[in-house]
């Protein structure tokens, strides 16, 4: 059974923080501005960024971890030529998710 993900910007989320703000009773006295959760959000993102291009992991528990996964250097093929050609080594971001973000894409599996 899958169902249907609803995408959102960055707009939106920052809307949808606000929101949750207002209507989570454990904060409903410690709500965010839009431009305060926008400023929270963009220190938080750019914290990660920074920390990574540091060679720095992040781990944030139940939530998730952020780090760099190095690739080697291999042999691949031009898709349009077919002619054989070597992708350079080079690093990537990697996430690996938390249990419980886990849990809450799949609350049925975690009761």
């Amino acid at each position: 059974m899958s169902t249907q993900s609803k995408k959102m910007n960055k707009t939106d989320f920052i809307a949808f923080m606000t929101e949750q703000g207002h209507n989570n009773k454990q904060s409903a006295h410690k709500t965010l501005t839009k431009a305060d959760a926008e400023k929270a959000l963009n220190w938080v993102l750019e914290s990660i960024v920074s920390a990574t291009e540091h060679h720095h992991s992040v781990n944030i528990t139940g939530f998730g971890s952020f780090g760099i996964q190095s690739r080697k250097a291999r042999e691949g093929r031009n898709p349009k030529t077919g002619a054989k050609m070597t992708i350079p080594a080079y690093e990537q971001p990697v996430f690996k998710a938390g249990s419980r973000l886990k849990e809450a894409c799949n609350p049925t599996k975690h009761k």
